[in-house]
């Protein structure tokens, strides 16, 4: 890499905003609140590789052997009265006809699993990252009574965001036949490609399976705790290259106007303030799409230490996984600040048989509810992250489309 990319960084054109100072058109956005978007970091806030810690301590640093043979440690069987409670406010939802970008904690009332969720966020957070439901019915309740309650789940822990272009709050993983090698333009969560270990644009995400693969498509995570510790001891000069402000992502043309195609950031972050954590943000097919800019001469092509980098990190996380299989009616929360994920190829069933479809939830925790204080100007808004194109609306389509 050029050292010119490493000898000054542009200024950061705004100071961390206030989510009041942001109003929105009610008509647009149900809740009053829009996406803030894909951004650059505050790049004064980037801290170089000396600040980071040697070795990190802590719940957020765990093995794959630590829960491996121990479910009751992070799976929670949703009990009879949990599913009543959760059926009845779906049940009220539906019949009140609100739209379902206009659910919150106000409209969808859950006393009981509301207090169950609010120790699961903090854990999520600031503990292992991570919780496995087992037991909603979806195929007794349907896709609509589903996304309902699921969404009603996710309105205690965070804030939805929008998850791509197209303004989509409750997303679908599914294979909707997109080309995964047009890695320039084709999210892989519409492909059966495998998905190497990643972070979404988001704090939390769930995954709801309505509907199993014929082959494939299981579940890995790591603790990118772990991972940081295994780099500094095995591979610190890969360590360091992960923290240096030298990568670029692609946006796939999920810009407003007048965004850059691209963000130019690192892939492991410090917290803001005293004693930060080490937060991660990585997603190798976003390197890997930017080909077009680099022939182009736009950006530079990624150094031999990158691309070492990139594949040492996803040899690290492969190594040290947890993995699992999400069964119909589970429903997996994440932590994006700390946990990396990952998911196999799959093949699916031949029609009549449903396709492989998960139901996705991007979840924004803001700094003042107990969030991460992250490099990012939109730190201390209400629906910090995800992905924002101009004015797009919010949508709830039920399906892949």
């Amino acid at each position: 890499m050029a050292p010119s990319l490493l000898e000054s960084q542009p200024a950061a054109p705004h100071q961390l905003s206030n989510p009041s100072q942001k109003p929105v058109d009610r008509k647009i956005f149900p809740d009053g609140i829009k996406t803030s978007g894909q951004h650059p970091p505050l790049y004064d806030q980037i801290k170089p590789y000396s600040s980071f810690p040697k070795e990190i301590s802590g719940e957020t640093v765990w093995k794959a052997e630590d829960y491996k043979d121990n479910p009751e440690r992070w799976v929670h069987v949703f009990n009879d009265d949990e599913i009543d409670e959760l059926s009845a406010a779906a049940d009220k939802f539906l019949a009140d006809k609100t739209p379902l970008t206009g659910i919150s904690k106000e409209n969808f009332v859950i006393p009981k699993l509301g207090a169950l969720l609010t120790s699961i966020r903090t854990e999520i957070l600031n503990g292992k990252g991570f919780i496995l439901f087992k037991g909603f019915p979806v195929e007794k309740w349907g896709n609509h009574k589903s996304a309902v309650a699921y969404m009603g789940l996710g309105t205690v822990l965070g804030y939805f965001v929008s998850q791509n272009g197209r303004g989509h709050v409750l997303g679908h993983v599914k294979d909707v036949g997109d080309d995964p090698t047009q890695t320039h333009k084709v999210r892989i969560y519409r492909t059966n490609a495998r998905q190497f270990f990643h972070a979404d644009d988001s704090d939390i995400v769930g995954l709801l399976c309505i509907a199993r693969a014929l082959e494939g498509g299981e579940s890995d995570i790591v603790s990118s705790h772990h991972v940081w510790n295994t780099l500094q001891k095995e591979r610190p000069d890969v360590a360091e290259t992960l923290t240096k402000p030298i990568w670029y992502f692609d946006r796939k043309g999920e810009v407003s106007v007048g965004e850059e195609s691209y963000i130019k950031t690192s892939v492991f972050y410090l917290e803001r303030g005293e004693n930060g954590r080490v937060y991660s943000k990585w997603d190798p097919y976003y390197v890997k799409s930017l080909s077009r800019f680099m022939d182009a001469g736009v950006i530079p092509q990624l150094s031999p230490e990158q691309v070492e980098a990139a594949k040492v990190l996803e040899e690290t996380c492969h190594r040290l996984r947890l993995h699992m299989i999400l069964e119909v009616g589970d429903i997996q929360f994440l932590s994006n600040e700390h946990v990396l994920h990952a998911r196999t190829e799959y093949k699916d069933h031949a029609p009549p048989t449903p396709r492989r479809h998960l139901m996705r939830l991007w979840l924004a925790t803001p700094e003042s509810e107990g969030g991460w204080k992250l490099p990012f100007h939109d730190s201390a808004e209400k629906k910090r992250g995800g992905i924002q194109v101009n004015n797009q609306p919010p949508v709830c389509p039920l399906d892949a489309e």
